[in-house]
């Protein structure tokens, strides 16, 4: 998991039902973003097997199983664990922060985005949210 990114804003916490993800369009990048009820998570979109949509899937513990053909990836790590395979989805570090989760992306991924140093306030009515989950 890289730290070195820019955060940006995916929208709010309660947009996603507590155990559940939903796709955001980061930076041009298709982000799964999960609510684990006391923090978030944030992985690729697109299972190493068959490029299945892994914000559909199915959240077990600190892993989501995709629903095309059930490959588990760990949220942490970005391995897969079930198959054992020699893959893995690219992870992203979370924040909550005043009921908002951001993203962080590699400054390369996120080219649009402001930096945010230090705490990150919530959006402002006009700033523009990563599409998906929609800020405030």
């Amino acid at each position: 998991m890289k730290t070195n990114g820019r955060w940006m804003c995916v929208g709010s916490q309660t947009g996603i039902p507590v155990r559940e993800g939903r796709m955001a369009d980061v930076g041009g990048h298709e982000i799964a973003v999960f609510n684990l009820g006391d923090r978030a998570v944030a992985v690729e979109n697109r299972c190493p097997h068959r490029g299945g949509p892994l914000s559909d899937g199915i959240v077990a513990g600190d892993t989501v199983v995709c629903p095309l053909h059930a490959w588990k990836i760990c949220f942490s790590t970005g391995s897969v664990l079930r198959p054992a395979e020699m893959a893995c989805v690219s992870t992203y570090p979370t924040r909550v922060q005043d009921g908002y989760i951001y993203v962080s992306l590699p400054i390369e991924a996120s080219q649009e985005a402001a930096p945010s140093p230090g705490p990150m306030p919530a959006p402002a009515a006009d700033t523009p949210p990563a599409s998906g989950i929609g800020c405030v």
